[in-house]
């Protein structure tokens, strides 16, 4: 067991600096599995889709059978989650150590317990048996290396907190010693995380500390919505204290508060193993699955509790106990591993950002600070927080020059009250020496000041850090810009990229956004999308071929149109005997896009020919993107006479966005399209058909949902159009779109089952106008049915027409035009089907004879007929659709279904008619089919207005009535059965035995009650004894008289009683109440069905030949020439299906795309209307007031606090010109006396300039000296300079703590200064001369000597000797600044901002981050620097000697470089080479032996890289080279 009572050795634990992470939703019943990228994930998917292809479709399947494949997917999971756990319990002791202690060393120091210790913190008893035993190689002290040794974790799994909530989180204890790309693939791999957008490190006293409660709240409010919105990654110290305390808490309250849509924020604790409460827990060999952890903070002592609020934990373990802050190198190792990270989501690639959050703090919290403002990472300082927080931003908006060491010792006194007695002054002056290095990189620093300076929430502020750090980083060109757009675009804050991003400082390129326009749509973020297209991007020049694929091959693999799509791969692979699986191409997108929307429709995208041009390459998970490199923009970078591959590219979006149920994403980019109710009209049947192959019942039910909005947007699209110009509306609707596939609105409406849309008063309108032909609607059905049968009163005005050329009365065409409309066809099919229903009756009841009658052989004709007529119907395919699917159309319609089961039976009976045997079967047979027949008449009549409603519920309620017999069929046989059993013995007739069972229980229900029931009746007469009389029932159970019953009487009035009770009252009265509520909910819809059904009777008949049956026959023969001899293909009336001219198409288009943009302005005018809206807009304009109010009252007291300065540096300057007038005065002897004016001393004077400077905030342009050779940290080495503040920079100034160390660097080169500090070696070297080959005179004159050692003319560096440098005193070295101008194609010089611009030669190390001049050090007696040797060929270094004695001398001096000391520093000429001619043949010269140099050179030493970069403020070249640079452009008058 390990000991509890360790003593902390570390007065003030605080937070390090960390990380975040991205949630993991817990799945259902199934505890701890993560839905992640995890390889659990990965079998999750695995899982649902091999159940795929076990369940075809739900729809088929009853709820039994999908809660039985529910179960059976969960058991997988299950045991894929064990299978998990055991895969971690071998992966982990593998690759994961603990350290243990083998050598106990006694310490002098007791545990709280009293107990002895060894040096590691352990007691005996807690040491390993092998630790207690001697060993010769061990010394007598403990030491951590050798007595310390590394062993397979023991603590790992899953941790669950008892008495808490049952929040499952994970742990595991390591090595501090263990690499971080294990821990890293621990957390991603096997703990299913999904890599992070953004690491979150929040630092900060490990004390409690108090905040104000509104700074708490936006603090907790603020820190998770930056991570749950953006998909972060927290990292803190794990403990139950502190900020960690604070984040567990934020964390909590945003886990009870929000859904489990929301997700669950990461939260990782990096603590040390040895001072954690209670750990011996958390010690499972195998793994705790789960290990349960008791938190006590009343018995932890000096120990800490895990925070229970955090979802994992990495402990930290050096085999010590009760030794803070073991975990801060690996937390940072681990952060900066993460940091360097590539993140790949929707073709973007970008290092994952990292920022520090800083709240309270001691020493530890400055050193973490300052640790992260020298990585580059920037920190948000949360002000009033307290302490080292409160010390930071009171200083952080003055000049570097104004943060004196007596300023911060007046601002610790401040804010470490009682702690600031133990603070020395080598602290200070450390502490003064970081504040001003974090402060001088402002850039980095963002200050969160509750209420001030327009900030209110910290997760604006976060990112707003995070942007401000990209924004001062150099880059080249515009990827700085590209780099803050994919941040934003991958936290999905949209509102950061509007209010940093697209303002007026930079003006994008549509064809810049193209890459991240791909990112958001992959990724689903539709408020990108929106920006993107506010900002100039065209979707026409946006989706190609290219694109679009890209878009298909990153489908979601939980996508229902993805599963079907690789159905059809897998298809063609198997036609095709392939062993791979073909590459996705867009004709197998067309594939399933046509058997959702129909066959109507033709395909999308057709097969791609061998002509047309090969598809290029951009498959988007593959794409490698460096944020600091080249971006996607050069994968978007057409080539001349690039041609779209598709015709509708908002189409394409559109569909592409429809199939995955993006609602918002539709919405955009159907706001965007131009055929917009046909698109509409397809979304909606694309979804509603995905929605019955959808397992899911949520996603289904949200797909049928988005398809009646789409419905609902086409009618409000047509609504439009029809009250602004009916015709035009029309038109619309029956228009071929070829962009969906040459179909049309109504079919597509049709398809899709859009009731609504069909019976809108428009299509109504137009079905009526088509139902009519070219009559007029007003004409009354009187007149029809007259002109009917007396048609020559069409000749005389009885009926009117439409069109002005019928208008003549003596017209033929009047005769053609009027027995062409449907209506008038329809009427003449009702009296030729009531004629021949007539005739039928006719025949079975009066004229039935032997042989066929006249009569009967015109009834043989008349169905003749009506048989061509149905096969018509059946192979009439106008669009080409094929003989399968007509017949396919056909027999789903139930009507053509009673059709031919009425030809068919009457060929049967027709059949036993004519044989005589049979003849009276026959008559039966055709009696049957009569009833058949007459039943037709009810398709006949769904034209009424009246009646086709009606029919619509009877239809309805026929279903009610199964389901009622049903029911009815549970209490009849079982009362029959039991009735039966009871009255007669062993009936053994079948007619009799089903009379009895169920035909006399049916007929009890209506009031016949059975005659022997009761035994009142009874009389052996009416019955057979013996059941021998075929035509009496077999008499009831009798008494040994057989005059008397036998049977219990009362038993069966009992069960008669309770029969007729639940049969005539309850299931009656129920089939009552089901009729009622079928009648009242369609009663609702009914008319919408009937408008909706009314469609297909009307192009039944507005394709009918125009004479009834049997005359039809003259149609049928003609049709027959025209197909068959003329070979004339069937075409669809223009009336239903009308192809236009491109000219009248565009401008219809163009009209319907004004409508509905006056269709969407009315929707958000009406949506602004709502009440809801209107409260919500009135509360936010209440909360914008009150937010200015109190902005208001900040800027007030601020103003106040500036006039009080204003009035006390006034009267300073009056104190001190009366102070000059009295000394004046005294000087020249006035005023002597007693009389004489007494003023304050000067001392006071002082003090109040020196308090009044520090409130000044305007920063100077410099501090006046030399800042990087400051660095507390000397480069390549281990070697902490002195802190040296600003203003103990001068050798003038006195400083009598300084105590530099002194620190020389062994060098390989011969030509070097002695190594050490003695004396006598370096006695013989002479300064401010030539000594030797080394030129040791300073560009600015004569320095001073001490002790031997040449003092640096700028002042301290904190360091002495001469560091990696190679002399003491001046390193002379040679920048040669090699530019040309920057010019286009055509040669002409390029300009910015009216200046011309310049292109300079850098080069850069492969290590290196930044790119320099091709200068440096050069060997003695040589001129060219080394570096530039390397990248330069031989014979050409004699040449570029020349250019460089002829060139400008632009800069010479001392340089303020890292590598300077006290003793050494580096001095510079800067020599300026400028080629004015582009056809300068020096240039051509340098160029060639810049490219033509050997690569195989450059690998012996250094490899340098040379490029041609455009001089600008931007370009990334280290600080001191940059300079120089600046005074180049200078000297031309170019851009900088």
């Amino acid at each position: 067991m390990e000991s509890l009572d360790r003593r902390r050795t570390v007065s003030e634990p605080e937070e390090g600096f960390g990380v975040q992470s991205r949630r993991a939703t817990d799945l259902g019943m199934v505890p701890n599995l993560r839905r992640s990228n995890s390889s659990l994930c990965k079998s999750r998917r695995f899982l649902c889709s091999f159940s795929s292809e076990k369940v075809v479709h739900s729809c088929c399947l009853s709820q039994d059978q999908k809660r039985s494949i529910r179960c059976w997917r969960l058991q997988l999971l299950a045991s894929e989650q064990l299978r998990q756990q055991e895969n971690l319990s071998s992966w982990i002791p593998e690759n994961i150590k603990k350290k243990e202690c083998v050598y106990f060393v006694e310490s002098s120091k007791l545990s709280d317990a009293g107990k002895v210790v060894c040096a590691c913190g352990y007691t005996h008893e807690q040491h390993l048996e092998v630790a207690i035993k001697p060993h010769t190689f061990q010394g007598k002290e403990w030491d951590p290396k050798k007595h310390v040794q590394e062993m397979p974790t023991d603590a790992f799994g899953d941790i669950v907190f008892t008495d808490l909530s049952q929040k499952v989180g994970k742990y595991v204890r390591v090595s501090q010693d263990t690499p971080s790309s294990v821990i890293y693939q621990l957390m991603t791999q096997h703990w299913g995380l999904d890599v992070p957008n953004l690491l979150i490190s929040v630092t900060g006293g490990a004390k409690n500390f108090n905040m104000k409660l509104r700074l708490k709240s936006i603090f907790r409010r603020g820190l998770v919505k930056v991570a749950q919105t953006t998909g972060a990654w927290i990292i803190t110290g794990g403990s139950h204290t502190g900020v960690m305390k604070q984040v567990g808490e934020a964390v909590r309250d945003f886990s009870l508060s929000s859904s489990c849509k929301d997700g669950e924020v990461i939260t990782i604790g990096v603590a040390t193993w040895g001072t954690i409460h209670n750990r011996e827990g958390l010690i499972h060999p195998m793994g705790g699955f789960p290990a349960e952890y008791m938190l006590d903070e009343e018995g932890q002592g000096n120990l800490t509790c895990l925070d229970s609020n955090h979802s994992h934990f990495i402990l930290v373990d050096d085999g010590t106990h009760g030794q803070y802050g073991v975990e801060i190198p690996l937390r940072t190792k681990l952060e900066k591993f993460i940091s360097e990270q590539t993140k790949e989501r929707g073709g973007v690639a970008i290092k994952i950002p990292i920022v520090c959050v800083v709240l309270e703090g001691g020493p530890g919290t400055l050193h973490t600070i300052y640790n992260a403002i020298n990585n580059g990472t920037p920190c948000v300082i949360v002000e009033g927080s307290g302490r080292v927080a409160d010390v930071i931003a009171q200083v952080a908006t003055l000049p570097v020059s104004e943060i004196t060491i007596s300023l911060i010792q007046q601002k610790l006194s401040i804010f470490f009250q009682e702690m600031f007695e133990t603070f020395t002054e080598n602290q200070i002056v450390e502490w003064t020496k970081k504040i001003q290095d974090i402060v001088r990189r402002r850039q980095l620093l963002t200050i969160f000041r509750e209420g001030k300076d327009g900030q209110q929430d910290v997760d604006v502020a976060i990112l707003q850090a995070l942007l401000k750090a990209s924004r001062s980083q150099d880059h080249f060109g515009h990827e700085n810009w590209d780099h803050q757009l994919k941040l934003a675009v991958a936290w999905n804050r949209v509102d950061i990229a509007r209010s940093e991003i697209f303002t007026d400082e930079w003006q994008w390129k549509p064809a810049d956004l193209h890459p991240m326009m791909t990112a958001a749509l992959i990724s689903n973020k539709p408020e990108f999308v929106r920006l993107f297209l506010e900002n100039g991007v065209r979707l026409k020049e946006f989706v190609t071929w290219d694109t679009l694929l890209c878009l298909y091959e990153n489908l979601e693999p939980s996508c229902l149109f993805h599963s079907k799509l690789q159905k059809v791969l897998a298809e063609e692979q198997r036609l095709a005997y392939a062993p791979a699986t073909p590459r996705l191409h867009m004709h197998h997108v067309a594939q399933v896009l046509r058997e959702l929307l129909g066959d109507s429709t033709q395909l999308l995208y057709p097969r791609p020919r061998y002509t047309d041009r090969p598809r290029l390459s951009m498959t988007v998970p593959h794409i490698k993107l460096n944020v600091q490199g080249v971006s996607l923009r050069s994968l978007y970078k057409r080539s001349t006479g690039h041609v779209t591959f598709t015709i509708d590219p908002v189409r394409d979006l559109l569909i592409w966005a429809i199939i995955q149920n993006h609602r918002e994403l539709a919405g955009i980019i159907w706001a965007q399209s131009q055929d917009s109710t046909a698109a509409a009209l397809a979304c909606s049947k694309i979804l509603k058909e995905l929605s019955k192959e959808e397992e899911d019942t949520d996603s289904s039910e949200e797909m049928l949902a988005l398809a009646d909005e789409f419905e609902h947007r086409a009618i409000g699209v047509f609504t439009e159009c029809y009250r602004k110009d009916e015709e035009r509306a029309q038109k619309l609707l029956v228009r071929v779109s070829e962009a969906w596939g040459k179909t049309t609105c109504l079919q597509l409406a049709l398809e899709a089952k859009d009731m609504k849309f069909v019976s809108h008063g428009g299509i109504q309108a137009f079905l009526t106008k088509v139902w009519w032909g070219q009559l007029c609607v007003d004409n009354g059905l009187w007149r029809i049915i007259l002109c009917m049968l007396a048609f020559p009163l069409l000749f005389t005005g009885f009926i009117s027409f439409r069109e002005k050329r019928l208008q003549a009365l003596c017209r033929p065409a009047r005769v053609r035009a009027f027995f062409n409309a449907p209506v008038v066809i329809f009427h003449m099919n009702i009296l030729s089907y009531f004629a021949f229903l007539c005739l039928f009756a006719y025949v079975l009841m009066v004229d039935f004879q032997p042989s066929p009658s006249w009569c009967e052989y015109l009834i043989y004709l008349w169905l003749f007929s009506l048989v061509c007529e149905e096969t018509r119907q059946l192979f009439y395919d106008p669009d080409g659709c094929g003989l399968m699917k007509m017949a396919s159309l056909y027999f789903s319609d139930f009507w053509n279904k009673l059709d031919v089961g009425a030809i068919l039976l009457f060929i049967v009976g027709l059949t036993c008619r004519l044989i005589p045997a049979t003849l009276y079967p026959g008559r039966i047979i055709l009696s049957l089919d009569f009833i058949m027949f007459c039943l037709r008449l009810m398709h006949i009549f769904t034209i009424s207005k009246t009646l086709g409603p009606k029919i619509i519920i009877v239809k309805r309620m026929m279903k009610d009535v199964f389901f009622f017999l049903f029911l009815l069929a549970v209490w009849v046989v079982s009362f029959g059965v039991a009735k039966q059993a009871i009255l007669i013995h062993n009936e053994s007739r079948v007619d009799w035995i089903f009379r009895g069972v169920v035909y006399h229980s049916y007929l009890t229900i209506f009031g016949q009650i059975p005659t022997y029931i009761d035994g009142v009746n009874f009389s052996m007469d009416q019955c057979s004894p013996n059941g021998t009389d075929p035509y009496k029932p077999k008499c009831p159970e009798s008494d040994w008289t057989g005059q008397a019953p036998a049977f219990p009487e009362w038993l069966t009035v009992t069960l008669l009683c309770l029969y007729l009770l639940f049969a005539n009252i309850l299931l009656l009265n129920l089939l009552i109440a089901m009729f009622n509520y079928t009648f009242q909910e369609v009663q609702e819809h009914t008319d919408q069905i009937w408008k909706f059904q009314r469609h297909d009777l009307i192009e039944e008949y507005h394709g009918r030949p125009p004479a009834p049956p049997p005359l039809i026959l003259l149609s049928h023969l003609q049709l027959l020439i025209k197909r068959i001899v003329l070979k004339i293909p069937a075409k669809r009336h223009k009336q239903l299906k009308n192809k236009l001219e491109k000219n009248e198409e565009t401008a219809l288009l163009s009209w319907e795309l004004y409508l509905k943009e006056n269709y969407l302005q009315n929707q958000q005018y009406q949506q602004k209307q709502r009440p809801e809206q209107k409260i919500q807009d009135i509360s936010e304009k209440v909360d914008t007031m009150v937010d200015l109010l109190d902005m208001d009252q900040v800027k007030r007291s601020g103003s106040t606090e500036q006039r009080l300065a204003s009035l006390e540096e006034q009267v300073t300057q009056v104190t001190r010109a009366l102070h000059w007038i009295v000394t004046t005065l005294k000087d020249s002897g006035c005023g002597s006396g007693a009389g004489a004016l007494t003023l304050a001393p000067q001392r006071a004077f002082d003090e109040l300039d020196a308090e009044l400077s520090i409130r000044r905030k305007v920063e100077e342009p410099g501090d006046g000296y030399h800042v990087s050779a400051r660095h507390l940290l000397y480069p390549n080495a281990r070697i902490m300079r002195f802190p040296v503040p600003n203003e103990k920079v001068p050798w003038e100034v006195e400083f009598l703590i300084y105590d530099p160390p002194f620190y020389t660097a062994e060098k390989d080169v011969t030509l070097t200064d002695p190594v050490g500090d003695m004396a006598e070696p370096l006695s013989k070297i002479s300064y401010n001369v030539v000594d030797g080959p080394t030129d040791r005179r300073s560009f600015h004159g004569v320095y001073v000597v001490e002790y031997g050692f040449p003092l640096n003319p700028m002042g301290r560096t904190g360091l002495r000797g001469r560091g990696s440098l190679s002399w003491f005193g001046p390193n002379h070295t040679l920048q040669p600044v090699v530019t040309r101008w920057k010019r286009n194609q055509g040669g002409a010089i390029c300009r910015k901002s009216v200046r011309k611009m310049l292109e300079v030669l850098v080069m850069k190390l492969p290590c290196s981050e930044h790119w320099a001049l091709p200068g440096g050090s050069r060997e003695p007696g040589e001129m060219l620097p080394r570096k530039l040797k390397r990248v330069l060929r031989q014979e050409f270094w004699v040449a570029f000697e020349t250019l460089l004695m002829q060139g400008t001398e632009v800069y010479k001096g001392y340089v303020d470089d890292p590598r300077n000391t006290d003793n050494a520093w580096i001095e510079t000429v800067a020599v300026s080479i400028h080629f004015q001619d582009q056809n300068d043949m020096e240039l051509k010269r340098l160029e060639e032996n810049l490219h033509t140099h050997d690569p195989k050179e450059l690998t012996r030493d250094l490899k340098l890289s040379t490029e041609w970069q455009v001089v600008d403020r931007r370009i990334p070249l280290y600080a001191n080279h940059k300079t120089i640079l600046q005074k180049v452009a200078s000297l031309f008058g170019a851009h900088f």
